[in-house]
């Protein structure tokens, strides 16, 4: 791009991401959604108002070719998005990227295959970890935002808060973990997290005395 056509490219993605933090997007979708358009446009060197169908259609083949089916799925709701967004106007190309219908089951670990897991894990932190996140059936870092809080052992469930699409739910808790939480905590007594040593928060400087899980 020469330097008029940099400057107008700067000036829409500018937009762009002033448009996608006011509609509320989180940060993370954020990033994916601007450097989808940023790369679009290093393709073919040109701002992305003035990609033609044609163009687009040869960047999601490329996309197709080398790219995983998640990745092209991310381009075309950033590029759509753009288009409604920035340019106004409505995303026509819809029907050029069509994901293959796949069906596949996840992976699950059996019983013996946790304990073989938990049993061959020597600190009790991990022990602990692996066991929450797999017993409530949590994602990783759902486990590690977990606070005391959290945990009701009147009802005998957690709460799990911004899980996936920032949604909260409810999970039942089995004794064996609350039990577990409960030993592990009390070898650091932290006033909030679960698993403050894997935490980015801060531990406080000044606390009131802290309540066990539960």
């Amino acid at each position: 791009m020469n330097a008029n056509e940099h400057a107008r490219f700067q000036a829409l993605h500018q937009r762009y991401l002033t448009e996608l933090t006011l509609r509320g997007k989180s940060p993370k979708t954020i990033d994916l959604y601007t450097r989808c358009l940023r790369q679009v446009c290093d393709y073919f060197e040109t701002c992305p108002d003035q990609l033609s169908t044609d163009q687009l259609q040869q960047y999601f083949m490329h996309l197709v070719e080398h790219r995983s089916w998640s990745l092209v799925k991310i381009a075309r709701n950033a590029l759509q998005s753009f288009y409604q967004y920035v340019l106004g106007k409505p995303w026509e190309y819809v029907p050029i990227v069509k994901a293959p219908k796949v069906q596949t089951l996840q992976d699950v670990l059996s019983l013996k295959e946790v304990e073989r897991l938990i049993s061959r894990t020597r600190k009790l932190s991990y022990q602990v970890y692996f066991l929450t996140t797999y017993s409530l059936g949590l994602r990783l870092s759902e486990s590690l935002n977990l606070t005391i809080a959290d945990v009701d052992s009147h009802l005998m469930r957690v709460h799990v808060r911004c899980g996936k699409g920032k949604k909260d739910r409810f999970v039942p808790l089995p004794l064996m973990t609350l039990k577990a939480l409960r030993r592990y905590w009390a070898t650091h007594r932290h006033p909030d997290l679960l698993f403050p040593g894997w935490h980015p928060r801060e531990w406080p400087s000044v606390s009131p005395p802290p309540a066990s899980p539960g």
